[in-house]
């Protein structure tokens, strides 16, 4: 019965983002004809904002935050970062934007700018979409553009594991943004996010819970080199998950 009614509410919450983004994405990509830039971007973290407002109430999701102070705030806006969050769920993709108090700039795939509605949406927006298949061309598009968005007030977000991994799992932590906070002179922020809990990867079914995201202390790049840097990132996240989620490394 349990179960049954994880799957009536997952439902139900699928079908209230359908039912949302479809209107919202339109309005964005009519309001983008004469606006751009910031303003575009809080109108499109309204609808996730909407989104995660939605997980909390149709499923039970709820999330808390610990370690806000340590990035800038709204109101220092030439102070550029990188996020390095762990990845284990759609559910952290959609809460940054409507948890941090600047633009983020994800790196993502650039299929998802086939998704109806949702991709037309984010296509109009200052992202870095690659092509995974031309990984030479896919570094030198991040780096340029990278820095062209940090030096707008942008904040750069990008998943070091490339891939959502499996509760208590650990994936492969590639140097992607310690490379480009090498490059640009900024630090990595390293962020700790148990949203497996309650919405694992590949599956539709959202479980009621508390997601916990706990953010790290900036970590300079300054004189650094890329696998060292990221090594200090990826230690402390895979250590600040387990005391954030303990039951998922149980026994480990």
């Amino acid at each position: 019965m349990q179960r049954l009614g994880w799957m009536i509410r997952s439902a139900l919450f699928f079908l209230w983002m359908t039912v949302t983004v479809m209107p919202w994405a339109l309005a964005v990509v009519l309001v983008s004809v004469v606006m751009k830039g910031t303003p575009l971007y809080w109108m499109c973290a309204g609808w996730l904002s909407t989104a995660i407002w939605g997980a909390k109430v149709i499923c039970g999701v709820k999330y808390r935050i610990t370690g806000m102070e340590h990035v800038p705030t709204a109101a220092d806006s030439k102070a550029a970062v990188i996020l390095a969050p762990k990845h284990q769920s759609t559910w952290e993709t959609f809460a940054f934007p409507a948890i941090m108090p600047h633009p983020l700039c994800y790196v993502f795939k650039r299929e998802l700018l086939w998704i109806p509605f949702f991709g037309w949406a984010i296509g109009s927006l200052d992202m870095i979409h690659i092509d995974r298949s031309k990984r030479n061309q896919a570094w030198s598009k991040v780096a340029e553009q990278g820095q062209q968005h940090m030096a707008k007030g942008n904040w750069v977000i990008m998943f070091p594991e490339g891939t959502r991994s499996a509760r208590g799992e650990k994936g492969d932590y590639k140097t992607g943004a310690s490379r480009l906070a090498i490059t640009a002179g900024v630090p990595v922020v390293p962020i700790a996010v148990s949203s497996a809990k309650c919405w694992p990867r590949k599956s539709f079914l959202l479980r009621p819970g508390m997601i916990d995201v706990s953010i790290g202390p900036p970590i300079p790049s300054v004189g650094r080199k890329p696998d060292e840097l990221m090594r200090e990132v990826e230690a402390w996240i895979e250590a600040e998950m387990r005391r954030i989620d303990p039951e998922a490394y149980a026994g480990r």
